[in-house]
């Protein structure tokens, strides 16, 4: 297993995100919604996702050779020994469909299991948020911490609507119904990517959600961790990718966010 310099091949991921992104731009001028595909109940994708994907897979391959891949789209499903790229070459599919200007590319690394390296790259408002082991985490080469809120009183917090396996409906339902009582309101952007790392930069202070994946929140989980936040899974354990569920916030707001979960999950 070679040793890496993190902060050089962040930087180039960086730039790779950025180029990619400059692409999913451009076919959103023209995008017509007839050549959106079903992969399941509400789980849209289009040429867009998947050539996107295949972009990215290409240029991580010759920026780390010996990597593996665990993909949204099925592109590239070779899972090496040590290290393995984790991509959602589209977070926010539906809202790109649909002309709604929030959507991201999310990439992480993992070494032996372990997240080492975020990137995510808000592709209307040309915002990078990216972070590696050891390191602080940034966005546009700006140094990014989570907010000061100091309670849900003072909070806005992000979740995400389930739209399949909707047996857990009224559990959600009733952590929405005190949060809307007890914050400064809630936020469905539409992209997990990126309430992540909007968390991360304070402009939210707490997100949750479940029926997650992989690819779709651990570049910005990562990326939260590093700016000072907290991420776990409703029961409050680290293995939120495995259980496909995520609550998360600065550490004041997380603790309420966590104690309102597990009350009515």
């Amino acid at each position: 297993m070679q040793n890496l310099d993190l902060e050089k091949l962040t930087q180039n991921v960086c730039e790779l995100v950025i180029e990619v992104g400059t692409f999913i731009r451009n076919e959103s001028l023209n995008f017509n919604q007839s050549s959106t595909e079903y992969k399941g109940l509400n789980d849209l994708v289009s040429y867009v996702d998947k050539s996107a994907e295949q972009q990215l897979v290409k240029r991580l391959k010759i920026l780390l050779p010996e990597s593996g891949f665990i993909t949204e789209e099925k592109t590239e499903t070779v899972i090496a020994e040590h290290y393995n790229w984790i991509i959602d070459p589209l977070d926010g599919t539906t809202n790109f469909i649909h002309g709604i200007p929030t959507y991201s590319i999310s990439i992480a690394l993992q070494r032996n299991g372990i997240l080492v390296l975020g990137v995510v790259y808000e592709i209307v408002r040309n915002e990078c948020f990216y972070s590696c082991e050891g390191g602080k985490a940034w966005m546009n080469k700006k140094q990014i911490s989570v907010s000061s809120a100091t309670g849900l009183n003072q909070s806005l917090i992000a979740t995400g609507f389930p739209y399949y396996q909707f047996e857990n409906m009224d559990s959600y339902l009733e952590i929405l119904k005190v949060l809307m009582q007890k914050t400064h309101g809630l936020r469905r952007i539409g992209s997990a990517a990126v309430d992540l790392v909007y968390t991360a930069c304070g402009r939210f202070d707490g997100y949750f959600e479940y029926n997650l994946n992989a690819w779709d929140v651990a570049g910005g989980a990562f990326i939260l961790q590093q700016a000072g936040g907290i991420v776990t899974d409703f029961a409050g354990t680290s293995d939120f990718i495995n259980q496909r569920e995520i609550v998360c916030g600065n550490p004041k707001v997380y603790q309420d966010l966590m104690e309102i979960v597990k009350k009515h999950w």
